[in-house]
């Protein structure tokens, strides 16, 4: 073979090694620090956690206590309790993180084989089989009674233990009977608030205990697996389906479609695991105020743990927290929305105003007459007629609903208490005056916003001035130039004439972290702030969610390591980018051999 051929071809094999070496060694890094499937899943009170088949933990939802701020390393299994979580690590010993009030993330040393985290106690199987419990034993879920177990389960203040015979058997509170364990042999027990469940040797699920909303009330069929939570139940099919029973205020019990490998019950809400290695969530989403759905918006509204956004065909749209229906909107079109604390309301295109959700004290009730503008305030509402007269409606025990006469131009409803803002500039407030919320400045503004202790207005000039508790930094508004402000719970935020949102006060849920970009509208709520893009697009950030499971995990997808992300798989499927490396690589081999084709066929 001729010198040029050889030189060719093994240039080609040393471009094919590197690359496989620089594939390899990327994968191995990668693998090292991410897995692609997750083996497990446990639901906390508004937290859960994954064991992925590499042994790390991956946490997502409310991290007030550092409950998913799982740490490094491999662990064998994971169990969420209300506001910790624990981990049994490959060589038998306990480590758990998060709240710690009773001691409950407190593990005892030594060999365990199995753990499960409750309410505010932990229960751990050692390898013997003897069970060891620690943290509040108020009602005696921590005594466990001698003698060897082949599994262990927490519930809400009792616990419950199968013995190698199939008997089991429960202490601590036993009010409803939840304690009280029917004789015969069971294959698994589940702990939950105030019920247990366990499963037959059969595939038969059968409950004891409270049952007020129905969680006892066992669904008839074969399972292979129950998990008891807080007030609903659920269990795995023998065909992989998942079937839930009992409360469902928050849809925690409207299990999804599809096959799942394992299913876990939270205090309102659960999680499974699909047969593809996916999570799925349902229920209560920690809120779920920061989920902006997709789409253009011409206007949104941040409520207390709910929000609502105007879109640009008049349909109004709500998502978060929707006890009494306060994000169920109302069909047919808008000219605007206003998201209080536990209700929302609408102004119609004619004027009329209509509101949803909770209405003691008449809060939703709004009355009759063609309206300009409507505000939503915590117990109560206010909305601007056409004749710039202010009327409230709803609780009014500060007087937050007696609007004084005259005109305004703007009205703004807050919490127990009222702005308005007058034709020529001034701010008038009433209701609730503790520290001065209601107690205006005198000049004249161009805007007002009152939020849940303190309020803001905007001065013609831009400048921003604020009045009422400052417990937080929340009415130090900072110098320069605005075009509009909101006054949230215990943080504000105000829109620069730029388009840049800037926001100060309360930040422990981040929701005073605005993004950066342009916006053209800012709208400040409890733990979490929205936002306009002049896009109509809407972001959202603050308080964070349980439900909220990770992209990468919702669909079968790797995180973005940050090093060129070398392996995005999608539901088991090879590597995008290993395969489109290898065509590469296929593609410089082939070339390399027509080129030396081609040279032979010149020579000859």
């Amino acid at each position: 073979m001729p010198d040029y051929a050889r030189r060719s071809i093994a240039l080609a094999l040393a471009a094919l090694l590197t690359i496989a070496a620089l594939v390899v060694l990327d994968v191995s890094g990668t693998v090292a620090q991410h897995s692609e499937r997750a083996v497990a899943i446990t639901v906390g009170w508004e937290h859960a956690c994954a064991l992925l088949d590499s042994g790390a933990i991956e946490c997502w939802g409310r991290n007030f206590y550092g409950q998913t701020d799982a740490p490094d390393g491999a662990f064998s299994a994971i169990s969420a309790g209300r506001f910790y979580t624990c981990g049994l690590r490959a060589n038998g010993a306990i480590e758990c993180w998060g709240n710690n009030e009773y001691g409950q993330a407190d593990a005892p040393s030594g060999r365990f084989s199995a753990v499960s985290a409750s309410y505010s106690h932990t229960c751990g199987r050692r390898a013997e089989g003897e069970v060891e419990c620690w943290g509040y034993d108020g009602r005696g879920q921590v005594d466990a009674p001698g003698g060897a177990f082949s599994a262990v389960s927490t519930g809400g203040e009792h616990t419950c233990g199968l013995r190698a015979s199939g008997k089991v058997e429960c202490w601590g509170y036993n009010y409803d009977g939840q304690a009280n364990a029917p004789d015969g042999p069971f294959s698994a027990v589940s702990a939950g608030g105030e019920h247990t469940c366990g499963l037959r040797p059969s595939g038969a699920i059968e409950c004891w205990g409270d049952n007020g909303y129905g969680q006892a009330d066992a669904r008839s069929g074969m399972f292979s697996a129950v998990s008891a939570g807080g007030e609903h139940t659920c269990g795995l099919r023998a065909s992989g389906a998942i079937a839930c029973w009992g409360d469902n205020d928050d849809g925690q019990a409207d299990a999804p479609g599809g096959m799942f490998s394992a299913v876990s019950a939270g205090w309102h809400h659960t999680c499974g695991l699909r047969t593809n290695g996916a999570i799925a969530c349902w229920g209560d989403n920690g809120y779920g105020q920061v989920d902006a759905p997709s789409g253009l918006f011409s206007a949104v509204s941040a409520g207390w743990h709910h929000t609502c956004g105007l879109r640009a065909n008049g349909a109004v749209e709500c998502w978060g927290y929707n006890e009494s229906g306060r994000a169920d909107a109302l069909g047919g079109l808008f000219s605007a929305v206003s998201a209080g604390w536990h209700h929302t309301c609408g102004l119609r295109a004619n004027g009329a105003v209509e509101c949803w959700g909770y209405n003691d004290d008449g809060r939703a009730g709004a009355p009759g007459g063609t309206f300009s503008a409507v505000s939503a305030g915590s117990h109560h509402a206010c909305a601007l007629l056409d004749s710039g007269a202010v009327e409230c409606w709803g609780y009014n025990r500060f007087g937050e609903a007696d609007a004084p006469g005259g005109l305004f131009s703007a009205v703004s409803a807050g919490w127990h208490y009222t702005c308005g803002l007058r034709a020529n500039g001034a701010v008038e407030c009433w209701g609730y005056n503790d520290d001065g919320r209601a107690g205006a400045p005198g000049g004249t503004f161009s805007a007002v916003s009152a939020g849940s202790s303190h309020t803001c207005g905007l001065r013609a000039s831009g400048a921003v001035e604020c009045w009422g508790s400052n417990s937080f930094g929340q009415a130090n508004a900072p110098g320069g130039t605005f075009s509009a402000v909101s006054a949230g719970y215990r943080h504000t935020c105000g829109l620069r004439a730029s388009g840049a949102v800037e926001c100060w006060g309360y930040n422990r849920f981040g929701q005073a972290d605005a993004p950066g970009g342009t916006f053209s509208a800012v709208s400040a709520g409890r733990r979490h702030t929205c936002g306009l893009r002049a896009s109509g697009a809407v972001a959202c950030w603050g308080n964070s969610n349980a439900g909220d499971v990770p992209a990468w995990l919702r669909g079968g997808r790797l995180p973005n390591t940050g090093t060129g992300g070398l392996l995005t798989r999608v539901d088991g499927a090879l590597p995008v980018e290993l395969i489109t490396l290898a065509l590469l690589c296929a593609s410089m081999v082939l070339w390399m051999l027509w080129a030396l084709a081609q040279r032979r066929h010149d020579r000859g």
